[in-house]
């Protein structure tokens, strides 16, 4: 015959993990949120700076923007080389490679440190754009031509040095607020947007000359009658 406590404590204890299945989950056991979209850094596309460590980012202490684009383009190897026609972490062909200045570094872009493949890389952002990554670029929501400002620049030098139409203060009017109220004052490794030449207006094409009148033949002249002795 079973031992009525002991079966009375079965039950208790059988309705208690009951109670405690059907209550609502804290927040602890809820799931957690999906990542935000894209890389900390890539609201606005001229932050200098690093990339956080977070979900979504482009790996732990990565630069903006090239180390996305590089995880975009080539899983982040710098020194990857498949035999299809492209190199290292930016996929550089090899034309674009030696027309941007990417010989004084190494032969090709997989030959070169990260840091001089980034060098090149922003040469031929500022005379190309963006549309040099068409796809990872759309991916981060980059477009235009842009300069990285280096050590020793300014607005003048950067205009001139670019051939911005409008000088310095065409150039400081489209980065006016990445670079905020002081022209002056403009940080290393800031992306700053290159503006575009407005078209020319295309030439009104010239009338075209009328055909010339063709000549009216002239008739020969008649033969003078002859005088017959």
């Amino acid at each position: 015959m079973p031992n009525l406590r002991t079966a009375r404590a079965a039950r208790t204890a059988v309705a208690a993990l009951a109670l405690a299945l059907a209550a609502p989950q804290g927040p602890a056991d809820a799931a957690p949120p999906p990542p935000a979209p894209g890389p900390a850094g890539a609201a606005h596309p001229g932050s200098p700076g690093l990339i956080g460590s977070g979900p979504g980012d482009c790996g732990p202490g990565g630069e903006w923007p090239w180390d996305c684009v590089a995880d975009c383009e080539s899983s982040g190897r710098w020194a990857v080389n498949t035999g299809n026609g492209f190199y290292g972490g930016l996929q550089f062909r090899q034309p674009t490679w030696e027309e941007y200045g990417g010989l004084a570094f190494a032969p090709r872009a997989d030959l070169a440190e990260r840091v001089q493949q980034i060098r090149v890389a922003q040469e031929v952002l500022a005379g190309q754009g963006w549309n040099a990554w068409p796809v990872c670029s759309k991916r981060y929501g980059l477009a235009g031509r842009m300069h990285t400002v280096r050590s020793g620049d300014t607005l003048v030098t950067i205009a001139r040095g670019r051939r911005v139409e409008g000088g310095w203060q065409a150039l400081y009017e489209a980065n006016r607020e990445t670079i905020g109220p002081k022209p002056e004052a403009i940080a290393v490794g800031t992306l700053l947007l290159l503006p575009e030449p407005e078209p020319k207006p295309e030439p009104e094409p010239k009338p075209k000359p009328e055909p010339a009148a063709a000549a009216k033949p002239v008739p020969a002249p008649a033969d003078a009658p002859r005088t017959v002795p």
